[in-house]
């Protein structure tokens, strides 16, 4: 693993796309919405083996623990009457139907590359373009529910592991220069989630005006310097604080692996320490095993793995905690 991939966790790409003639998701009505799903379904059935899910079918919980995965956003469940969604076998490739655009297609991969998932999702939209009639204007471009969309209708987003820029108190600088450069710096959970265990996704702020060529350029230009003041700053940390450091890091380890009680917030909190720790140097972690641990762990995932009351939710995640982080994390040299 390079330095960069220690900081960019998976790279993403998204499409908004609307149907032309048919009302925004706010005044589409359910014969209008079960059109869109049973025609962009036959067209997805094209591409491999595809599973079409409606979440009228699905429990809250179920679609919560897809939203801790990454898999679907807040916005398709608040439409969970009328919207769906199809998800490929290997789970890169996800299109949401019916969400604030008709069709939402986005791809995710592991590191720092954004052209992968980019040629991947362009295969599916291409396809979809040639069969639909998709809302395009010559001026705008892609007609979308919102302003912010309007041109390619493309969001190529990078999620970043900075914990070293946030304990040297740069961070507001980095996030007011982002904004001033037309970028969005949004949380783990995207548009309206807060800070949560140093993780931020960083994406265009607009689509109109430039192509998906320089939109890609542009975004990974601005994550390469990022990553570099990531790690300077992490250099920094182990010269001038390095004792603390891992005491503070070692006392999570010891924390996760014998609490009798743990709320999700604090798991992520001691989890992402763990893996900080484990980009320094302190830890030898497998990287697939530990980083399930954060939406296992996680409320909806945790109940979907387990039956129990509430009210055990705490004990039952420190004993799933305890048990999972001996198997997949060891002190480094």
């Amino acid at each position: 693993m390079n330095e960069f991939e220690k900081v960019a966790i998976s790279s993403r790409i998204r499409l908004a796309r609307n149907l032309s003639g048919f009302n925004f998701f706010t005044k589409l009505n359910e014969q209008d919405a079960e059109y869109i799903v049973s025609t962009i379904s036959d067209i997805l059935k094209n591409f491999g083996q595809i599973d079409i899910i409606k979440l009228k079918n699905l429990s809250l919980n179920e679609c919560n623990s897809l939203l801790e995965r990454h898999i679907i956003s807040k916005e398709l469940i608040e439409n969970k009457d009328i919207s769906a969604f199809a998800i490929s076998e290997d789970e890169h490739l996800i299109v949401m139907m019916n969400e604030e655009d008709h069709i939402r297609l986005q791809c995710i991969y592991d590191g720092l590359n954004l052209y992968r998932p980019y040629r991947r999702i362009k295969e599916v939209d291409e396809r979809i373009l040639s069969e639909v009639d998709i809302a395009y204007n010559d001026e705008f471009g892609f007609i979308t529910s919102s302003p912010s969309n309007l041109g390619t209708g493309m969001r190529a987003s990078v999620m970043l592991f900075l914990p070293a820029i946030e304990r040297r108190g740069e961070f507001d600088f980095v996030k007011k220069e982002l904004l001033s450069k037309g970028f969005t710096l949004r949380g783990l959970y995207g548009e309206g989630s807060g800070e949560y265990g140093g993780f931020y996704q960083i994406s265009n702020q607009n689509s109109l005006g430039e192509n998906e060529k320089e939109i890609l350029d542009k975004v990974l230009d601005e994550v390469y310097g990022i990553c570099e003041m990531e790690i300077s700053a992490r250099e920094d940390l182990l010269a001038t604080d390095h004792l603390k450091l891992k005491d503070e890091i070692f006392r999570a380890y010891g924390v996760l692996k014998e609490c009798a009680s743990i709320s999700d917030a604090e798991m992520i909190k001691l989890l992402s320490l763990i893996k900080f720790g484990g980009a320094l140097g302190f830890f030898e972690i497998k990287e697939r095993e530990f980083e399930r641990l954060f939406t296992e762990g996680s409320s909806a995932n945790l109940k979907e793995l387990n039956n129990f009351d509430t009210r055990e939710e705490n004990i039952i995640r420190a004993e799933y905690i305890n048990r999972k982080i001996r198997d997949c994390v060891s002190k480094g040299v």
